[in-house]
């Protein structure tokens, strides 16, 4: 059942995320172009674009968290030993998840007060602003699920095994498993690069 769960949240997550940039996009170059070439103006286009890139923004953000995508400086979890690392990704998971359910619940309440003010967008053809900031409790809602994942993964994963790679390290993991015309001897000097660089940067690469 949490199976069907996540690929339908994944699903919904993708969609929303693909079809909101492609469609803010060409609304984008649409209104330019009518600008330019026709001296005239879309009126709805700029509010349009805007709702649409906030949609896919946040429900691309909620994506991230099943891939485990968004930024993370890890520099004590590389110092310290498994088991501390384990624990302190733990809190860190927890007040994730505390965070984006408390903010889905005060967006889900915003929205009673927004339907009981009537408000309206003046471009869009009078569409009730509840629409667009559904956004928010859903989104939210949808990055808080993938965190109990997380933690689930986390709980369940013996702490020899929780290894946070860096950035680079997962690019060249991808890499190196989806490219056949790349050698091992290839892959080995970029991580060897990786490592270096990592070194001087302390991690933050």
């Amino acid at each position: 059942m949490f199976n069907i769960i996540s690929a339908i949240i994944g699903f919904i997550n993708r969609s929303i995320a693909i079809i909101g940039i492609t469609a803010g996009v060409a609304i984008a170059f649409s209104n330019v172009v009518a600008r330019y070439a026709l001296n005239t103006s879309l009126v709805w286009a700029t509010e349009l674009t805007i709702f649409l890139f906030l949609w896919s923004v946040f429900f691309g953000a909620a994506y991230c968290f099943k891939k485990d995508a968004h930024i993370a400086v890890t520099v004590i979890l590389d110092i310290v030993s498994s088991r501390t690392a384990k624990v302190m990704l733990l809190i860190s998971h927890v007040i994730t998840f505390v965070f984006l359910l408390t903010v889905s619940y005060f967006g889900y309440e915003y929205l009673f007060l927004v339907i009981e003010l009537d408000e309206r967008s003046i471009d869009l053809w009078d569409m009730p602003l509840w629409i667009v900031y559904l956004v928010i409790p859903v989104s939210f809602l949808f990055a808080a699920y993938r965190v109990a994942e997380r933690i689930n993964v986390i709980l369940t994963t013996s702490h020899e095994k929780i290894v946070k790679e860096s950035e680079a390290e997962m690019v060249l993991s991808e890499l190196g498993e989806n490219s056949k015309d790349m050698s091992n001897k290839n892959v080995e000097e970029l991580n060897k690069i990786v490592e270096e660089t990592n070194k001087k940067t302390g991690g933050l690469l």
